[in-house]
C-alpha cells in the first residue's frame, strides 16, 4: 500500500473535499460529507489517482483488467502532481509527465450547489502528436472512509436505467453481485464498467451511477453532462472503490483523439456529490448544478398543450381553428404543432421530415404564418415541431450525401432515417434557412426538437467513429446555441423519442423535455415520479392526452400525472363534455397554484410499486417540498391496495384536494393520511 498525506482541503457547503499526494507525488481526490469527517476510518489502500489517462502506444493495465479498462496504467502513474491554484469559484490542479502530457483538472463550486462540477483539460506540451483513447473526466477515490475494512455487505450500487417509453427505472445491486469484492491478494483489478454508445446517450441507462454505504447512511452519486456515448466505471483493488466517469475510451466505444503539440482537449462536465441519506435524497443533491444551468431558472411554468394525440400527424388550418376555438379562454399558454406540417401530396408524413417546407397548398392554404398568427389571435404562444438532425426517405435532402454521416464511406441509414453532419458549416446554413428561417418568418416562439433514431457507434473521422460522434452531437449543441442566439425570446424543448437526450448538456440548452412518449399509458406517473432523479420537474414535460370516450376517474389521473412535472395537455378537446371540461379547468387551476412548489421544491418518494411497470399493482406517493408549501401526489395502480396511506409531510394545514372519488385526507403531526378508494385513481393535496 502506499502512504498518503492531505496536500489541501476545501469546505464546499456541506462537503468536505480532500486531494491527497502519496510518496510518489501522484494526487488524489476524496469527497465526504464535511459533518462526518470525523467518523473516517483510518483505511490502508491506495487511492488512484485525480486523472485516468491512456493513449496510443501506452502500456495496457495488468491484473487482468486488460479488455475490461483501459484505466490504472502506466501512464497513469507517470502523471505527477505539478501545482494548484483557486480561480474564483475552480480549483485547478496540474498533472504533468515528463513527455510533456498535462493535464488540468478543475473542480468548480458556487454558493448553494450541493454537488461539485469537475472536468479535465489535456494539454499537448510535447513535440510530438498524442491519440488519446482514454480520458477521465472525474476520478473519485477512497470509498468507502467510514465502514471499516472492504465494506463487506455494506456497499450498494445504483444505477438509473432507460428503455423507450420507460424511462428512469432503478436498478441497486450490491458489490458483491458486481463482482467487485477485493481479490484475496489485492493483486487482480475488479472493474465494472457500463455506459451507452450512439446519439442516444439516454438509451439503456442514464448518465449517472451511486455508490450508498448502508452501514455509514452516505451515498456518493456522479452525473455526465455528455450528449454522445459515455462510460462510467467502478475499480478496486483493495478495501476502498473507486468512481470514473469519462467519454467511452477506445475499447468501448472506439473512442480516440490526437492532441497535436500546442493543441488543447477538455472532457465532458461531471457532476460529482456526497451526502447523508440513499439514492433518494443524494440524487436531489445534484440536481442543483441542473438547476443553476437551466436557460430560465425562474420561469413561470406554463399550461401547454401539443395537438398530436388529437391529428396523429394530421396538423392542418381547420382542425387547429377547432383546436384554437375549444382552448380560447381556459388559460394555456401554449399550443404546439407537431409532426405532419410539411406532408407531401401522397406521401406519408413520416416519411418527408427533413426539409422543412409547409404544405400550403392542402394542409395550410392561408399559409403556415396564417395559422400561427390565427393561434397567437386565440391567446396562445404558437410552437413547431423538428426533427432537425435527421430526414426520411421522400425529403430531397435523404439525397444530398454532401450533407451527411457516413461510416466507412457509406450514409448511415437506419431504414427511414438518415442523419445530417452537424460539425459541417453547410449543415448549419441549411438548418438556419429551413428551421431558423421559418420560426422567424411566421413568429413562432416554441420549438419542440425531436430525434427518433441512434446513429449507432459513430461516423467518419480522421480519429475514428467515436470521435466522429463527438464531433456530431457537439456540433447538436451548438445548433440548439444558435436557436437561441438567433431567437433569443423562444422556448426550446428537448425530445428524443420521448426521453432519450435526458442529459445535462442538452437540459441546460432547454427550457424544457418530454419526459418520454409513454403519453396515454397508465405508468405515466411511475416514469414521472422516477425522473426527479435525474431531471428537474421544472423541465420534465408530462403530457395529459384526455379523449372524449375517458372516465372522470381516467382524466383525474392524467391531469394529476402532470403535477409531477410541466403540465402538457393533448387530445379530442374539442368532443370533451362540459362535466369533462369541469374536471380539466379544475385541474389547471390546481396545477397554477401549485407550480411554484413543483419548480422550487425537493421530492421525496413512498409507495409500494410493482416490478412491471406495464402493468402496475400497488400505489405510489411524490411529496414536493418548497418554502412555499408542500404537493403530494398520490397515485394507485392495480392489485391489492391499503385502505390509507400517511405520508410525513412538513405542513401545518391543507389548502386544497383534488381527486375523483372524494376521498378523506386529514393532516395531524406533520403526517398526512390519505383514504384509497379505486385502482388507477389520483389525488393531488395542497399544503402550507
Amino acid at each position: 500500500m502506499t502512504e498518503k498525506k492531505g496536500y489541501s482541503q476545501y469546505i464546499l457547503g456541506d462537503m468536505l473535499l480532500q486531494y491527497n499526494l502519496d510518496e510518489r507525488n501522484r494526487m488524489s481526490m476524496t469527497l465526504i460529507p464535511a459533518a462526518m469527517k470525523d467518523r473516517v476510518t483510518d483505511k490502508i489502500y491506495t487511492p488512484e489517482p485525480l486523472v485516468q489517462i491512456h493513449a496510443k502506444g501506452d502500456q495496457l493495465p495488468n491484473g487482468y483488467g486488460n479488455g475490461h479498462t483501459m484505466a490504472c496504467t502506466t501512464a497513469t502513474d507517470a502523471m505527477k502532481f505539478a501545482g494548484q491554484k483557486q480561480e474564483g469559484n475552480t480549483i485547478i490542479t496540474t498533472l504533468a509527465d515528463e513527455n510533456g502530457r498535462t493535464v488540468h483538472h478543475q473542480v468548480r463550486w458556487e454558493e448553494g450547489l450541493q454537488a461539485v462540477v469537475v472536468s479535465c483539460m489535456f494539454e499537448n506540451r510535447g513535440e510530438k502528436p498524442v491519440t488519446l483513447n482514454l480520458l477521465s473526466s472525474a476520478n473519485l477515490s477512497g470509498i468507502t472512509p467510514f465502514t471499516e475494512g472492504d465494506a463487506s455487505g455494506a456497499l450498494r450500487v445504483h444505477r438509473i436505467g432507460s428503455a423507450w417509453s420507460a424511462e428512469g427505472r432503478v436498478i441497486t445491486e450490491n458489490v458483491e453481485q458486481l463482482m467487485l469484492e477485493r481479490s484475496w491478494t489485492g493483486h487482480a483489478l475488479r472493474v465494472f464498467r457500463f455506459g451507452q454508445l450512439g446519439s442516444m446517450p439516454v438509451r439503456g441507462y442514464f448518465p449517472f451511477m451511486a455508490v450508498e454505504d448502508t452501514k455509514a447512511g452516505v451515498t456518493w452519486a456522479v452525473q455526465l453532462a455528455c450528449p454522445s456515448s459515455w462510460q462510467m466505471e467502478i475499480r478496486r483493488k483493495d478495501d476502498c472503490l473507486n468512481l470514473m466517469a469519462s467519454l467511452p475510451d477506445e475499447d468501448f466505444g472506439q473512442w480516440a483523439k490526437t492532441v497535436k503539440p500546442g493543441e488543447c482537449f477538455e472532457t465532458p462536465e461531471a457532476y460529482v456529490t456526497a451526502g447523508k441519506g440513499g439514492l433518494d435524497e443524494v440524487s436531489q443533491r445534484l440536481l442543483t448544478v441542473q438547476r443553476r444551468n437551466m436557460p430560465r431558472p425562474d420561469m413561470t411554468l406554463p399550461v401547454m398543450f401539443n395537438e398530436y394525440c388529437m391529428t396523429w400527424g394530421n396538423p392542418t388550418h381547420e382542425n387547429l381553428k377547432e383546436i384554437v376555438k375549444s382552448l380560447e379562454g381556459r388559460g394555456m399558454e401554449f399550443l404546439v404543432i407537431d409532426a405532419g406540417w410539411y406532408g407531401k401530396p401522397g406521401k406519408n408524413w413520416y416519411e418527408c421530415g427533413g426539409d422543412w417546407i409547409p404544405e400550403e397548398t392542402k394542409i395550410f392554404p392561408e399559409g403556415l404564418k396564417a395559422t400561427a398568427d390565427m393561434i397567437r389571435a386565440g391567446g396562445m404562444k404558437p410552437g413547431l415541431w423538428f426533427e432537425p438532425e435527421t430526414c426520411a426517405r421522400d425529403a430531397d435532402i435523404f439525397q444530398r450525401e454532401d450533407l451527411l454521416l457516413t461510416r466507412d464511406g457509406v450514409v448511415i441509414d437506419t431504414d427511414n432515417r438518415r442523419f445530417l453532419d452537424m460539425r459541417k458549416e453547410e449543415t448549419h446554413a441549411f438548418l438556419e434557412e429551413r428551421v431558423i428561417g421559418l420560426l422567424k418568418r411566421c413568429g413562432f416562439e416554441y420549438i419542440k426538437i425531436d430525434y427518433n433514431d441512434c446513429i449507432g457507434m459513430g461516423c467518419d473521422d480522421p480519429d475514428g467513429l467515436g470521435e466522429g460522434l463527438r464531433k456530431n452531437m457537439q456540433g447538436t449543441l451548438r445548433f440548439f446555441r444558435r436557436i437561441r442566439e438567433a431567437i433569443p425570446e423562444i422556448y426550446i424543448e428537448n425530445c428524443a423519442s420521448g426521453g432519450h437526450r435526458l442529459e445535462p448538456s442538452l437540459m441546460a440548452l432547454s427550457d424544457m423535455a418530454s419526459f418520454s412518449d409513454a403519453h396515454e399509458c397508465l405508468e405515466i406517473p411511475i416514469i414521472a415520479a422516477a425522473l426527479h432523479r435525474v431531471i428537474l420537474p421544472a423541465q420534465s414535460q408530462i403530457w395529459a392526452v384526455l379523449q372524449a370516450k375517458d372516465s372522470i376517474r381516467r382524466i383525474n389521473y392524467s391531469l394529476i400525472n402532470t403535477f409531477l412535472g410541466v403540465m402538457c395537455i393533448s387530445g379530442d378537446v374539442v368532443h370533451l363534455s362540459k362535466e369533462q371540461w369541469n374536471k380539466v379547468e379544475e385541474g389547471t387551476d390546481f396545477y397554477r397554484q401549485v407550480r411554484g412548489i413543483i419548480r422550487d421544491g425537493v421530492s421525496t418518494f413512498h409507495g409500494e410499486v410493482s416490478e412491471s411497470w406495464r402493468h402496475p399493482e400497488g400505489w405510489q406517493a411524490v411529496v414536493r417540498t418548497a418554502e412555499e408549501g408542500s404537493l403530494a401526489v398520490i397515485h394507485t395502480f392495480g392489485g391489492t391496495l391499503p385502505e390509507k396511506i400517511t405520508l410525513p409531510v412538513k405542513a401545518k394545514k391543507i389548502l386544497r384536494v383534488m381527486s375523483s372519488e372524494d376521498n378523506r385526507v386529514t393532516l395531524a403531526d406533520g403526517e398526512l393520511t390519505v383514504e384509497l378508494k379505486a385502482p388507477f385513481e389520483a389525488i393531488a393535496v395542497h399544503l402550507a
